[in-house]
């Protein structure tokens, strides 16, 4: 997928079964900082292609999250290697914390993980996967389905609205 080999990606988008699939493997990571994170770069644009996954490396492994269509989310664990070249058209790279929430949270100990949903008042979708966030000592970090795309934030959580937002606690 996107020219990055060995990517394969599982999709969810209901956030108790993403948290459920994970938790093990995020419970790990608690109490580790986050030594540096990783973008995908499109040289041609000079700037970050937000279609591809973020990946965040905690030393002992590293989490790749990449968001699609209206609330899918894919979580893999260590399945892209760095030091392959992406094949697809032949002006993608990686970049090493390009984004300046991605560097805030570099060198915090991570503390809690979420799977934040919005909570709508549509009786087909009441609620919608919306970010995997991770709080860290001094630091927020959430990467969120920006429509069809990722986004990344680090807004503190006491400025997210107090209604609207479930989260789901998974580590």
């Amino acid at each position: 997928m996107l020219g990055i080999e060995g990517y394969e990606p599982e999709w969810h988008h209901d956030a108790d079964a993403l948290a459920a699939v994970h938790r093990t493997r995020f419970v790990r990571l608690i109490g580790r900082k986050l030594r540096s994170s990783w973008l995908m770069w499109d040289m041609a644009e000079r700037g970050w292609f937000a279609d591809g996954p973020v990946i965040l490396d905690f030393g002992i492994t590293h989490v790749e999250i990449t968001h699609r269509k209206f609330d899918e989310c894919a979580i893999t664990w260590d399945q892209i290697d760095l030091n392959v070249p992406i094949d697809w058209y032949e002006h993608f790279d990686w970049r090493p914390d390009p984004h300046a929430a991605l560097r805030h949270a570099r060198g915090c100990v991570l503390r809690a993980v979420n799977i934040i949903e919005l909570v709508t008042v549509a009786e087909w979708r009441p609620r919608v996967l919306h970010a995997v966030e991770f709080l860290f000592d001094g630091a927020r970090l959430a990467i969120y389905n920006a429509m069809d795309e990722n986004g990344i934030t680090d807004v503190p959580e006491d400025e997210l609205p107090v209604t609207n937002w479930r989260r789901v606690h998974v580590a």
